[in-house]
Order: structure tokens, then sequence, then C-alpha cells
């Protein structure tokens, strides 16, 4: 049979640009979630309350005497609140085995033998995260203000409130971050996704039930700092412009905030790393 000539020729496919590494990260995590019925279910279910308010909108816009039922500026605050519980849910499910899967697979090593940086296996890996946090959270409540506007026919509710969707905009990047960074150092540091579900969870809870306790003892809620819910809840009053409900300073909270974010960093930059071979 002939033989054919397999010498060195040059590669004629299309060359895909080394910074863009990450996108492949984050693509396959979201289509692989995309997949599973469950993840889904759990989106379905944290779409709820936007449905209930887009009713809501509708019959206020629509019956005059229901009027009463249309959304104000203080229940978008409320609205970000409602789904708190749905970020900390899609934060556990979504975020747990994004880097402790890897860990258990050995694939961490595998991904930095390629031509790709810690830092952009980080972003791959957030990506994924925030892309599904914000789903739950900014895009809801922009499509809320949008069927606003448009079920009154008039743009006199937005004129007045358009401060809310930067306010929005904010606190949504500001909670999907603060969780997503937080997920993935602890992901990092564990091969059990279970494990790291079950430390953030505990880091929610257990910070919240200290505030609650200590609260019941002194009275005040000037202790809020040492919750995790708590310090976000200070800081979107803030932004939306509502009444603070703690007594703990803005301040204080955002540097709680900071230094939670800076600690999460500081993981990250520690075990997201390769295994250097000597010979």
């Amino acid at each position: 049979m002939p033989i054919h000539d397999q010498s060195y020729r040059r590669y004629g496919g299309r060359r895909e640009d080394v910074r863009r590494a990450w996108t492949v990260i984050a693509q396959s995590g979201i289509m692989t979630l995309l997949k599973r019925r469950a993840f889904l279910g759990l989106l379905l279910v944290a779409w709820l309350p936007f449905i209930v308010r887009a009713v809501q909108i509708f019959i206020a816009a629509n019956f005059p005497q229901a009027s009463i039922l249309a959304m104000r500026a203080e229940q978008y605050r409320a609205f970000f609140d409602q789904q708190g519980i749905f970020v900390f849910f899609v934060t556990v499910y979504v975020g747990a085995g994004l880097i402790a899967n890897d860990r258990r697979a050995n694939a961490l090593q595998l991904y930095l033998a390629r031509p790709i940086t810690r830092a952009e296996y980080v972003a791959g890996k957030m990506a994924i995260l925030v892309t599904f946090l914000l789903a739950v959270t900014l895009l809801p409540g922009l499509l809320l203000f949008l069927l606003q506007a448009a079920f009154a026919g008039s743009f006199a509710f937005a004129r007045e409130n358009i401060y809310l969707v930067p306010a929005m905009t904010i606190f949504s990047l500001v909670e999907v971050f603060v969780a997503a960074f937080t997920m993935l150092a602890l992901s990092s540091m564990s091969n059990s996704n279970r494990f790291v579900g079950i430390m953030y969870t505990g880091i929610v809870l257990f910070t919240d039930a200290m505030y609650a306790a200590l609260r019941g003892i002194t009275g005040s809620s000037a202790v809020a700092w040492m919750s995790f819910p708590a310090n976000l809840a200070q800081i979107g009053d803030l932004i939306f412009r509502q009444p603070l409900r703690h007594d703990v300073p803005v301040a204080v909270s955002l540097i709680v905030i900071a230094a939670l974010l800076a600690v999460s960093l500081s993981v990250l930059e520690r075990k997201v790393r390769g295994v250097e071979v000597v010979t």
C-alpha cells in the first residue's frame, strides 16, 4: 500500500487568542450546568418572585382600583432581599465544586500546564458562578424596571427613580462578587464539594446566628458587623437610599466586606498553583 508523506506542514486552522482561554472554561462550565434538570429547576424557582412582581405591576397598571399594588422604590430593595436566598442556593450548587472537583481529579495541574495563567483559570471559574448569580439578581431586577414603564405607558416612574438602575447594578455586583470570591476561595481549599458547601453554609449561618445572639444580649444591632448577610444588607440599604436597618456604620460594613475579599484573594493565590516538577 502507498505510504503518504507526513512531513511538517503549517497549521491551516484558526488561531485562538491565548488571552481568551478563560472563556473556554466559562463556556464549558455554563453549558454543563444548563444540561442539569435539577439546576434548571432551581433557576425556575428563583424566577418565581419576578413573575409574582410582574403580575403585580400589570394589575396595578391596568386596574385603577388596584393602584396600591404599584411597585415603589423601596419594593425594589425588598425584591433583592427576597432574591438573597436564591443567591445562597445558586452559590452553593454552582460554586462548591468549581475548583474542588478539579483538585479531586488532579485536573488543576493539567489546566496550569497549558498556556493559561492562574488568573485566567480563576476568571473562567468565576465567570460561571457570576453569570448565574446575575441571572437571579440583576437581570430580573432590570426587567421589572422596564416592565413597569412598559405597562404604565409612561416613563414618569423611570424618570423619578432612575437611580434604581445604577443602584440595582452596583448592589448586584457587590453581592455577587463577594459570594463568588468567598465560595471560590473555599472551593480551592478542599477536594470535596460537599464539604465546601457545608463550610460556606456554616460561614453564612454561624455569623448570622452569632449576631442574633449578641443582639439579643446587648439589645443593640451595633454588632451586625460580624454577620455576613447583615453587612451586605447594610450596604444595600445605603445603595438603594433606604433607611439603614442596623446601627453599625456603613464604613465598618465596607471594611468587613473588603477584608473578606482580601482574604479570599489571598487564599486563591496560595491554593491555585501548579505542581513544580523537580528532576
